[in-house]
């Protein structure tokens, strides 16, 4: 390089370094730590122990752990897709630009900017069997909570109703870069409403699914506070993701290298995931709309 070229680089770490500093302290430092804790037995009392990846061994024969994995994919698999159609339609109706519309973007988000312990503590209280608001509506007593067959489906509405507006409001911003030239241009070859949704708007809205799509899927395995509030992971496990066993592993069961065992798993999880999804949306993605 010659100096110019060097005294860029040096200059662009230097504006880097602040973001190194923190990226190094909060991301990179926890998860070697997390890795460390992994090959130890400890109990937050004694003194650790090197056990090496006998914690490993035991999280994929542990039935708990395999019945978390699969309870958080039924979540999963239960939640994104819904979010996402849900998420899609009511951008389309906001895109519209009918009156009240502004308010209505306020409305959609405000359960996503909300503590979702707090929501999970409120919707327990209106899914209570005996003084809760949806029976009193109903008109008969159902035991959403404690009920294993309607436990994860009610935890799954209120993860979507929590989402669905944060959902929106990225679609929204995909449809108002799609050019109204590419829209007219379609009317003008006889695309109706529907042929126009499936062969404009939604191959134009890729970036934008990729990235919703891998961000909801992150945020769904590692769902936790509003479950914890709701359910604790019962009735009989049926609640029980990953999340929460990592938490009753560490804090409950005070098993701190299984648990972190669990972390480093589900992060190779995720990890392969996005992966899978990024391999998967790569050929079909369109950036260039002009």
């Amino acid at each position: 390089m010659n100096a110019r070229a060097r005294h860029e680089a040096r200059a662009a770490y230097v504006m880097l370094t602040p973001s190194l500093i923190g990226v190094g302290l909060f991301l990179i430092l926890p998860v070697l730590g997390v890795l460390a804790l992994s090959l130890l037995r400890w109990n937050l009392i004694s003194t650790p122990r090197w056990v090496g990846l006998a914690n490993y061994a035991h999280v994929f024969t542990s039935g708990q752990f395999l019945n978390s994995m699969w309870v958080t994919v039924a979540f999963t698999v239960m939640t994104i897709p819904t979010a996402i159609a849900l998420g899609l339609l009511l951008a389309l109706a906001i895109n519209r630009k009918l009156p009240g519309t502004s308010w209505l973007r306020v409305l959609y988000v405000l359960p996503w900017v909300s503590a979702p312990l707090a929501l999970g503590v409120v919707w327990k209280w209106l899914l209570d069997p005996s003084y809760g608001a949806v029976n009193a509506l109903l008109g008969r007593r159902v035991e959403w909570l404690t009920d294993p067959q309607l436990a994860l489906p009610s935890v799954v509405f209120v993860q979507v109703w929590s989402t669905v507006g944060y959902i929106s409001l990225f679609f929204l911003a995909g449809l108002q870069q799609i050019p109204t030239a590419v829209y007219e241009a379609a009317t003008l070859d006889g695309a109706g409403r529907v042929r126009m949704l499936r062969s404009v708007t939604l191959p134009l809205l890729r970036p934008t699914m990729f990235f919703v799509t891998v961000t909801s899927v992150i945020a769904s395995f590692q769902v936790f506070d509003a479950i914890y509030a709701m359910t604790r992971g019962g009735p009989a496990f049926r609640t029980d993701v990953i999340a929460s066993r990592i938490y009753d592993e560490a804090f409950v069961n005070l098993r701190l290298g299984r648990a972190a065992a669990m972390a480093v798993v589900l992060f190779a999880v995720l990890v392969l995931i996005t992966l899978i999804q990024q391999r998967y949306f790569r050929r079909r993605i369109t950036y260039d709309m002009s």
